[in-house]
């Protein structure tokens, strides 16, 4: 998922404190490596050392990896789409029924069962083929072809497998802002790789501030080239895009990691960023996904049918700029 980027005076060291005057609310501040990416958590949590802190975050990586990784061949994931296990923990569970519930939005460009696609192209730890054999793969590719029975998972294809590479990292900042919460927090911004949850207020006692980054292919800055920011106090938000993880083909085609499981190809349109907020990260993440796997023109009709849906897109304008869409529940939260 593309990095989003959190604006917010912070020190540099991996956990800090800032004790107020006054009973003002103290924070701790931890940073490192989680999933494979960055870190940030800013929390008040009570009573618990940045180290304690810390090592209950690590815990929780252990934990999140060993059930949903696709890059661990020694997951709860992988050994499922190897056919070495049927049993499925409740990390497994609870993506697959959020799936089904933002499938049922996607008119099918919504899918988790789209691995063997990702697998194909290049995007799933494995060198893409040349010319992928597509009409083969979608063969074993679809939702219905998967369900989970008395805590099993039932194949109708074993060579059906599943990805949520779209929606565990955000379940994930999900699980780290529940965490904080049980060390007390009230006020905190968790944050895994640009995917990130919220609640209350910083040290200034403002809206935490999310920066959202231009898209233009190549964009691996650290906040440096940013379109808008966003402003928010509580709930979850991630930003999709292909200007970062793609390649190009032999012919020059752009082949971007965002695939749509309808025709097995890469979902390349002008719509190039979706940034959506939503109660949980998990939503957040999925829909991100699913809006950019629509294509422009599907997408922008699908948010419009949806007035609740907070929502902003940057699209190419066809003369290397950029047009946006920020839904009306979205435009209160656009910071000016």
């Amino acid at each position: 998922m593309v990095k989003t980027l959190i604006f917010a005076l912070l020190a540099t060291m991996c956990a800090t404190f800032l004790w107020g005057c006054g009973g003002k609310v103290s924070y701790t501040t931890v940073d490192g490596t989680m999933l494979g990416t960055t870190l940030h958590v800013v929390a008040d949590v009570q009573g618990t050392s940045p180290q304690e802190l810390y090592a209950a975050v690590m815990a929780l990586d252990r934990e999140a990896k060993a059930s949903m990784s696709i890059f661990d061949p020694a997951s709860l994931l992988s050994r499922l789409n190897r056919n070495q296990t049927d049993s499925v923990d409740r990390h497994i569970a609870f993506n697959l029924r959020l799936a089904d519930s933002i499938s049922s939005l996607s008119d099918g460009r919504y899918d988790v069962t789209v691995k063997p696609l990702v697998e194909a192209w290049g995007f799933a730890g494995k060198e893409a083929q040349e010319n992928p054999n597509v009409d083969s793969i979608l063969a074993f590719v679809g939702r219905q072809k998967v369900r989970i029975e008395n805590g099993r998972l039932i194949k109708d294809d074993p060579r059906v497998q599943l990805d949520f590479n779209s929606i565990a990292k955000g379940y994930t900042v999900d699980l780290l802002a529940q965490l904080v919460e049980s060390f007390g927090a009230r006020n905190y911004i968790v944050d895994i790789g640009g995917e990130v949850r919220c609640k209350g207020v910083n040290r200034q006692g403002d809206p935490w501030r999310i920066g959202i980054e231009t898209p233009f292919d190549g964009n691996m800055s650290n906040g440096e080239y940013l379109q808008r920011r966003i402003g928010m106090t509580e709930g979850g938000l991630a930003t999709s895009g292909n200007y970062r993880r793609f390649y190009l083909d032999a012919k020059g085609n752009k082949i971007a990691h965002t695939i749509d499981p309808r025709t097995g190809r890469s979902a390349v349109s002008r719509l190039l960023s979706v940034t959506v907020a939503a109660p949980t990260c998990a939503e957040a993440d999925a829909l991100g996904t699913m809006f950019l796997a629509m294509g422009a023109d599907d997408a922008l009709a699908a948010a419009k049918s949806m007035p609740r849906m907070k929502v902003y897109f940057i699209l190419a304008d066809g003369a290397d700029g950029y047009e946006e869409y920020v839904s009306p529940a979205m435009k209160a939260a656009i910071m000016q």
